[in-house]
């Protein structure tokens, strides 16, 4: 049974920093591309940032988050500085074994429960 678990999430002032967490189990951690999605109440899921052979960020966030792994520990990362309010949202993680890269929901397998994000002003 596959497991991604996050962590790291809280509340933080605007400009300050977090960083996130997912292991996951069940998996062969390496063969998949990871990814971190937000969803804010009432909006839609949306793309933050992918890690495979190479990573890709959403505009937003270029410059202020940092995604990495460790396929030693089967976890995956995202450093997040200088948070905004509107960086305030539920984060998850999750998988894709997919041959193609992919910055949608469906392209992804396996999901975490999700850790919230909250940045005050």
């Amino acid at each position: 049974q596959v497991q991604l678990v996050e962590s790291g999430g809280g509340l933080v002032q605007a400009g300050g920093s977090l960083r996130l967490s997912c292991v996951a189990s069940g998996l062969t951690f390496s063969n998949y591309a990871m990814g971190w999605f937000r969803q804010a109440p009432g909006k839609e899921r949306e793309f933050v940032a992918r890690i495979s052979w190479n990573v890709v960020y959403t505009d937003s966030v270029k410059g202020r988050f940092t995604i990495s792994r460790d396929n030693a520990k089967n976890t995956v990362y995202l450093q997040m500085n200088s948070l905004k309010p509107e960086d305030t949202a539920g984060y998850y993680c999750a998988a894709s074994g997919k041959s193609y890269s992919s910055t949608d929901p469906p392209g992804y397998d396996y999901w975490g429960q999700g850790t919230q994000v909250t940045v005050s002003s």
